[in-house]
């Protein structure tokens, strides 16, 4: 089955599905969603008769009716479904969420767990089956053929056919006396009441004799169940045995449109999120993965279709309206509405005018019929929760990739995490970031640039890690460009504040902050802008492709670098990095820790309070630091990937180049691998525990990822592909590293303890792979993900050659060093290498 579920990681905000208004007299109220998927072979209405139960049998004058996309009864304590002849073999998406959840049911740092989380989404299809039967089927769209013409088609659907998911008995007929329409009526009581992973997730051993329905609403093209359900919690969830959770679930049923939106064919240089199927008709010797970008439907109206055409701004029918929860915080409320807002630039761009818009959700008094629970009304939803963290998820149709309904989710907590980013990337520049509290209009801007990142992703936008290293590190610190620019061209990147700005370069906050920038506004217009003459995707995939060229050779700031690509590292895509020199973004990043670390316990003093703050900013500041130091290692063995149509000049695939790698290992050398004595603060140390030892431990664990088996693989495997003169190769990194590491060894001076253990790590990683037997793949060794080169034999036998070598002369450098070593410790600890060495490479004697 395909679900399609996105989650993109940060800020906590619920959007559900507002592109109608509608107006309902019901009594009855039911939470869910649902998508519905149409399946060939399906049998028709029959028009078979339901006994001899008439309709005033079923539904008696006790009755409480409502009419919406069902007609739904309650009848005491059943529930009947009136299905029209018109909704069967339609497409209905039912989506299941957690309504309101029990505060024992996750632990404190959990991301779910919380009201308003969806849980799964399923499509179904109600259609009429043999002896007076309503079935549901559950409906999967990974493999279809779409010609419905062509042989093929027919091929496909008999070797796909969807599951019967649940059988009706059809209670009885209702024909409209007006209309003269039938429809089919069902009874829902069991389904609604019973644990089934259609409508509703499970959470353990259901206990029926403590569950019951809350309420049942139906709209226009929308059905909501709620129930109350609760659960016998199993041995391995973390309770004790036999503890129950009660929880509010919800299960949304939204009828899917008729006709699907044509679908936009991913391109891989245009970062969106996809869903994808198995096509059986695009390649005519073969299968094809086609993939569909998520994005909303956003059409100009009727009247407005000429205007668009000549490139005037238009309203859409129905613009992306998304509500701010009634539980938030009043003062962020102005602040999450506009970080909602700042995509109508983006639109305009696409040709739309007052496409997206975020407003307060109506009171009460306002609109009585308004509800959350509504899946047609999109909203920013606020969490209690300690989680420092926000997501934004949406849920599209399989047919097409529209976007169907989407949640943002913004835990409490969040602005913790806000806080610790700002005062350790922009302390230095910024003396508003220099306390623990910081103020309302600081925060209320954080919170706004955070709330656009979130919605971008509710849009259909991934993230865009590459869009940051189109920029000159100089250009980061010349205030009139950065301020005019901004420090990224993409908010969908992870470029959190500008820290490479110093002091003296007097950036204010335009040039520190992130914001909609030039790829936000082509990639919105790349996903949104119709072509309205255009009526085949292929077709309008071909002209996005020119379009795509066109755009990139005049503009690279438009370049789209993708979250984790593959196991091949691009270090121009990586997260929390800046400019288009990690080496020396790095420096200038260093320059402002260090400015910042003295200051940290001024900065974190609370009155009456301990010091528990300063550890805490004391962590976030060696984070960064090691953060520098990962973005600068991602350069060695690192590869430049830029997909490419067959109509492009220049190659996918490039390796980083040799003097590039060459300054990664100077930059670790001396900011990282000689003692960084700045980081080991004699105050902080005596405040705080245990500081020393976590300093000692950011080195180990930059020098073992240097030295690890992958990164000299890859290196090995460049030197294979491109060749040994154009490359720099493992033997030349484990020289050059070796200089930093065991620089003693030349200067007789005494080895610190940072020091030794940044040799030993160094030591242990290369006996490790000196010792695997080829027999033995590197992975299982080391227990880590490997890359292709690692488990080729060749590589792992060249490796385990070449590091033998390397050790052997070290062992030599080693044996002369300690004549000359004087400080005991120092002199002990070298003994102690050459016995490892030793054990490593003859371990019979």
């Amino acid at each position: 089955m395909i679900r399609i579920y996105f989650l993109a990681s940060y800020f906590l905000f619920l959007l559900p599905f507002s592109l109608f208004a509608q107006k309902t007299k019901s009594r009855s109220s039911i939470d869910s969603v649902g998508k519905g998927v149409k399946v060939p072979n399906a049998l028709p209405p029959t028009g078979l008769k339901a006994g001899s139960t008439s309709y005033k049998e079923v539904i008696t004058d006790k009755a409480i009716t409502q009419k919406g996309l069902f007609t739904v009864h309650k009848v005491e304590d059943k529930f009947y479904f009136e299905i029209a002849d018109s909704i069967l073999e339609r497409d209905i998406l039912i989506v299941s969420s957690l309504s309101k959840a029990g505060a024992d049911m996750r632990n404190g740092g959990a991301t779910n767990g919380y009201g308003g989380d969806q849980l799964h989404s399923n499509i179904v299809r109600f259609e009429k089956g043999p002896n007076n039967k309503i079935f549901m089927r559950d409906i999967s769209y990974g493999e279809y053929a779409k010609d419905s013409t062509m042989p093929l088609y027919r091929a496909v659907m008999n070797s796909n056919i969807q599951p019967i998911a649940l059988s009706f008995d059809i209670r009885t007929i209702h024909t409209d006396s007006i209309s003269g329409k039938t429809s089919s009526i069902i009874e829902m009581t069991e389904v609604i009441n019973s644990d089934n992973d259609i409508f509703f997730a499970k959470f353990g051993a259901y206990q029926p004799d403590k569950s019951y329905p809350v309420e049942v609403k139906t709209y226009p093209v929308n059905t909501e169940i709620r129930v109350v359900k609760t659960y016998a919690k199993p041995p391995n969830s973390g309770s004790a045995s036999g503890s129950l959770v009660t929880v509010e679930l919800k299960a949304s049923m939204v009828l899917l449109p008729k006709v699907p939106m044509q679908p936009r064919y991913a391109d891989q240089r245009v970062g969106y999120f996809t869903s994808e199927y198995v096509d059986f008709n695009t390649d005519p010797q073969g299968v094809k993965r086609t993939s569909m970008i998520a994005r909303w439907r956003l059409e100009p109206r009727d009247e407005d279709q000429e205007k668009y055409k000549r490139g005037e701004l238009v309203e859409p029918k129905n613009p992306i309206i998304i509500y701010i929860d009634p539980a938030t915080p009043e003062k962020w409320i102005s602040y999450l509405i506009q970080g909602i807002n700042d995509w109508q630039v983006a639109f305009r761009q696409a040709g739309f005018k007052n496409a997206i818009i975020g407003k307060r959700a109506p009171s009460p008094q306002e609109d009585s019929t308004w509800s959350l629970d509504d899946a047609r009304h999109s909203a920013l939803v606020y969490k209690p929760s300690v989680m420092s963290n926000a997501s934004g998820p949406h849920t599209s149709d399989p047919r097409s990739g529209e976007i169907m309904e989407t949640h943002i989710n913004w835990y409490h907590n969040v602005m913790s995490l806000l806080r610790n980013w700002y005062m350790i990337q922009a302390g230095a520049v910024d003396p508003r970031a220099r306390k623990m509290e910081l103020d309302d209009s600081l925060m209320g801007q954080l919170i706004r640039f955070v709330s656009s990142h979130e919605i971008g992703h509710t849009l259909g936008l991934a993230h865009n890690f590459g869009s940051s290293s189109t920029v000159p590190i100089e250009k980061l610190r010349d205030k009139k460009w950065v301020e005019a620019h901004g420090h990224t061209p993409s908010i969908m990147d992870y470029a959190r504040f500008n820290y490479v700005a110093q002091p003296e370069d007097n950036i204010s906050e335009k040039g520190i902050f992130p914001r909609i920038g030039d790829y936000d506004k082509w990639a919105i217009e790349w996903g949104y802008r119709l072509f309205a003459d255009i009526k085949d995707p292929k077709d309008e995939a071909t002209m996005l492709n020119k379009w795509i060229i066109d755009s990139l050779s005049k503009n690279p700031r438009l370049w789209f670098g993708p979250q984790n690509p593959s196991s091949i590292v691009d270090p121009r895509s990586q997260n929390e990095d800046l400019g288009d020199n990690a080496m020396l973004a790095g420096q200038y990043g260093i320059k402002n820790l260090k400015r910042i670390l003295v200051q940290l316990p001024i900065w974190t003093r609370v009155p009456n309070e301990g010091y528990r703050n300063l550890q805490l900013l004391y962590g976030e500041l060696l984070k960064q630091y090691a953060r520098y130091a990962g973005h600068v290692i991602n350069n060695v063995g690192g590869m430049y990937i830029n997909p490419k149509s067959i109509e492009e000049k220049g190659d996918p695939y490039t390796m980083v180049p040799k003097i590039r790698q060459q300054e990664a290992i100077a930059f670790l050398n001396e900011q990282v691998f000689k003692t960084p004595t700045w980081l080991f603060n004699k105050y902080i140390a005596t405040k705080i525990d245990p500081s020393l030892a976590e300093v000692n431990k950011t080195g180990m664990s930059i020098i073992a990822s240097l030295v690890s088996v992958n990164r000299m693989s890859m290196l090995l495997s460049n030197s294979r592909g491109f060749g040994v003169a154009n490359t720099y190769t493992c033997k030349e990194l484990l020289e050059d590293v070796k200089k930093g590491i065991w620089t003693e060894l030349y200067t007789h001076q005494p080895i610190d303890n940072y020091r030794r253990d940044l040799q030993n790590i160094y030591l242990d990683n290369l006996i490790r792979i000196v010792t695997t037997p080829l027999s033995t793949p590197f992975a299982d060794l080391l227990a880590v993900q490997s890359t292709l080169p690692a488990t080729m034999p060749g590589i792992q036998s060249d490796l385990i050659s070449l590091v033998r070598t390397h050790l052997l002369m070290l062992k030599g450098e080693i044996n002369i060093a300690i004549s000359g070593t004087t400080d005991t410790v120092s002199k002990d600890h070298l003994r102690y290498a050459i016995e490892k060495i030793n054990r490593a490479l003859d371990p019979k004697k």
